[in-house]
Order: C-alpha cells, then sequence, then structure tokens
C-alpha cells in the first residue's frame, strides 16, 4: 500500500464495464479488460473491441509492471483537504501490449527521482471500496 501522502482521492464510479479494473486490487491483481477474440488489451475499458470491433471482451491479470513514457510533478493544492507536497502524475505502460497505458500516480519515491523509462510497479491504495492502481519504483 502506498505510504507517501498524495493528491485527494475520489473513489471513481463503478461501472459494469469498469469495475473489475478499480476492484482488482482489492485482491492484490490489476485487471485489463482483453477481447476473446483477437487478445488486444484494452483500457479505457469499452464494450467493443477497438481492433476487430467485436464484444466479448473480459478482465484478465496483468502482471503489474510498467515503464514511465511520460510524468508531471503537481504542485498545487487542487483542495484544502489534499496534500501541499508535490506528486507525480504520470502515464505508465504496460508490457502485455505496446500502447497499453495508464494514467497514475508514482509513489514511493522522491518526485525528483521519477524519469522516462523508469521501471515500475503496481501497489494499491484502498479507497472506499476500490483500490487505486497507483505505481512505484521496482527496485
Amino acid at each position: 500500500m502506498s505510504t507517501v501522502p498524495g493528491p485527494m482521492r475520489i473513489p471513481p464510479l463503478l461501472t459494469e464495464l469498469n469495475t473489475d479494473f478499480w476492484t482488482g486490487g482489492l485482491a492484490g491483481e490489476l485487471r485489463i479488460q482483453r477481447c476473446t477474440h483477437c487478445a488486444t488489451y484494452h483500457h479505457p475499458p469499452t464494450s467493443v473491441c477497438r481492433n476487430c470491433l467485436r464484444g466479448g471482451l473480459t478482465a484478465q491479470v496483468v502482471s503489474g509492471t510498467a515503464t514511465v513514457m511520460a510524468f508531471t510533478i503537481n504542485h498545487h493544492q487542487w483542495s484544502p483537504t489534499a496534500t501541499t507536497e508535490p506528486y507525480v502524475i504520470a502515464i505508465v505502460e504496460l508490457p502485455e501490449q505496446d500502447g497499453l497505458r495508464i494514467t497514475t500516480n508514482i509513489v514511493n519515491c522522491d518526485v525528483r527521482d521519477v524519469h522516462i523509462d523508469m521501471p515500475v510497479r503496481v501497489v494499491f491504495e484502498p479507497l472506499a471500496d476500490v483500490a487505486l492502481p497507483l505505481f512505484e519504483p521496482d527496485r
């Protein structure tokens, strides 16, 4: 679990499409939707495969490792209850498929240590009835 304070977090609205993604962390799993026909992964979740245009997508457990592709350091306190400390907002790419990316926060390291191509791994932060997938350095 994340030990570094971060931004104010609001639980997502759960839907039929996204529940596996948002609740997988409660079981320690990062679950990404995958087409049962062409095996293409999809994030964010969708009802129709963007590759073969067919239905039949199911949540699959993925490795939980990733690489930082892009990031920014936020210095603005967006809410009185949010941290005053800077935090990292990043786009990470999962190794399961080129272009399979998640927007997340990088935690458990100094914001100055985050860099492009940094290997990271998922950690989960419980929030209400979900577990947010965040990423930390994969040391």
